[in-house]
């Protein structure tokens, strides 16, 4: 009840009717987005000032910090951690029997629950005594060089939420992922290059497809740019036959202006900003991208430490090379994905043991390649090498041979960017279906990647549906402990 009688008076009945509550309320949306576009501005993702939001120039991290690049070796599927890192005798001494207590299965109609034990070999290596399987022979060289977080978890047992959840930081659609972040803040380095590449097996879709490498709300320039790793690098990238470079200049001056118009007209949509700087990009892109791509530049030395004339590394070998040279080329952000192998590469549910094998033979050389190239190179100190997937995989059998998907304990490697190398961090329990020491969350890892970076995950956002979005949108601190740098 109105107490006041002038706010009595304002609010008769003859003057609040229906009709013009919904013109009031209607008209105050507009209000609340004006004020969302005014006010969200001032918040560190927006800043007018540094770019944000426009272009991909170099902008400063928060603090000075040894990570300025990153190259993602995603390993889709799921790789089974106790087969390649984490070895846990207690399989073999319950083989064929109940693991106690059960598994939380993603198939539970197929999975037996019959502890599987590992039937490959594991050793130590480097100075540090890092544990490896026999499958990955040539990762295992650079143990001194990798952080193995074998405590990682994740709260989605499917592949999409899963790969939603790492790639985004949420296992829920529309989201930007780890690379449209980075570029966001950070820029990049080479203005003829996009900052953020995507480099996938050009015979396969990815599973969840384009959202592997989705800006989400952020704005379009920051999504992930697939380059073709067999053929043109970009389609429509060579001049068509009769068109000269001057001619192609003038079409794409007269897109321009056109663009610039319609752009007048619907200043809201980022999308427009997005196309013309691509197509301002498309000026001068055509040499820099053929560049970059062209690993017949390289020495017959260097191809063949990549296993570019290993049928077993296939076409990965050629990503992985491409991954260095476009990353020396001033790339910000590379995500690598494997070829498919049997469909979703490390999804193991069935003949386990044998497809572990092909998948492990296509990934080790390859990625172990890229490590000691960018080592050798100087880079690696600067550029963060991140080796993971999804989910790891369970303990027990499904169905006769096979593996299903384990969300409670996972494997990972990290290498650059100022993480320690040499470091084992986390432990499983005695079968390595779940965390026992040392648990890291997805946004505990996307939390210390981005310090690694010089950024603050809690000052790192972009206004969206009324609220100040981040990569992580948590709550938690980084993982001191990851840190060469941490004393």
């Amino acid at each position: 009840m109105f107490r006041n009688e002038s706010l009595l008076k304002m609010h008769s009945s003859s003057d609040f009717t229906r009709r013009s509550l919904l013109k009031r309320a209607a008209l105050s949306c507009g209000w609340l987005s004006l004020a969302e576009m005014i006010c969200g501005r001032a918040s560190y993702g927006a800043d007018v000032d540094d770019g944000r939001g426009r272009d991909v120039k170099v902008r400063a991290p928060d603090f000075d910090a040894p990570a300025k690049r990153m190259i993602l070796l995603f390993q889709h599927g799921g790789p089974s951690h106790v087969d390649l890192f984490d070895p846990k005798p207690a399989l073999a001494k319950y083989e064929g029997q109940p693991m106690p207590g059960g598994v939380e299965a993603f198939f539970d109609k197929q999975d037996s629950s019959l502890c599987m034990p590992s039937p490959f070999k594991f050793s130590t290596h480097g100075e540090s005594g890092m544990i490896f399987s026999e499958l990955l022979p040539h990762t295992a060289k650079h143990a001194d060089e990798f952080c193995m977080i074998r405590s990682l978890h994740t709260p989605v047992n499917d592949h999409e939420g899963a790969l939603r959840h790492f790639q985004s930081g949420k296992p829920r659609s529309g989201r930007p992922t780890i690379g449209s972040w980075l570029t966001y803040a950070l820029g990049s380095q080479n203005q003829k290059l996009p900052p953020y590449v995507v480099l996938s097996d050009p015979n396969y879709d990815q599973v969840d497809g384009i959202r592997n490498w989705s800006s989400g709300f952020l704005p379009a320039i920051y999504q992930g740019t697939p380059l073709r790793t067999n053929g043109p690098a970009l389609f429509d990238l060579d001049l068509p036959k009769g068109v000269t470079a001057e001619m192609q200049r003038n079409q794409l001056a007269f897109l321009a202006d056109i663009n610039r118009e319609h752009k007048s007209r619907f200043a809201s949509l980022n999308e427009l900003d997005a196309r013309i700087a691509a197509n301002a990009l498309a000026g001068d892109i055509r040499d820099e991208v053929l560049n970059a791509m062209d690993v017949a530049q390289e020495t017959a030395e260097t191809q063949s430490l990549y296993g570019m004339d290993n049928k077993a590394t296939g076409t990965y070998s050629r990503r992985c090379l491409m991954a260095r040279r476009l990353i020396e080329s001033g790339v910000r952000y590379v995500a690598v994905f494997n070829d498919n192998i049997n469909g979703d590469p490390w999804d193991t549910h069935s003949d386990h043991n044998e497809r572990i094998q092909k998948i492990a033979a296509n990934a080790d050389q390859p990625g172990a390649a890229l490590m000691a190239d960018l080592k050798q190179r100087g880079l690696l100190q600067d550029t963060v090498v991140m080796w993971i997937g999804e989910f790891g995989r369970l303990p027990v059998a499904q169905g006769k041979n096979g593996r299903d998907h384990n969300r409670h304990a996972y494997t990972g490697l990290i290498a650059g960017g100022g993480f320690k190398g040499g470091l084992t961090y986390g432990t499983t329990d005695e079968f390595g279906y779940k965390i026992a020491k040392n648990p890291v969350s997805i946004s505990q890892l996307h939390a210390t990647l981005l310090r690694q970076f010089g950024l603050d995950h809690t000052r790192l956002t972009y206004p969206f549906q009324g609220r100040d979005e981040s990569l992580t949108n948590a709550d938690i601190q980084p993982v001191e402990p990851l840190d060469a740098l941490v004393s």
